[in-house]
């Protein structure tokens, strides 16, 4: 493979990334399926772990 056909390591990193934040959002959601009634702090932080996934993916988004 060539030079010009290999991928950058900074789109490898972005890819490598974005998978594990995927199972981290897959991983919230279905705690917030799973837990019955879940208090106010638990919601806070399942929604902050939320949060900040969504935002890493937005930086990786960018060019």
């Amino acid at each position: 493979m060539s030079d010009e056909q290999k991928p950058d390591e900074g789109h490898i990193l972005r890819h490598d990334i974005k998978n594990q934040l995927s199972n981290i959002i897959l991983a919230v959601e279905q705690l917030r399926y799973e837990i019955p009634n879940p208090n106010d702090d638990c919601k806070f932080y399942l929604d902050a772990i939320a949060t900040s996934c969504n935002n890493i993916n937005s930086i990786l988004n960018k060019p």
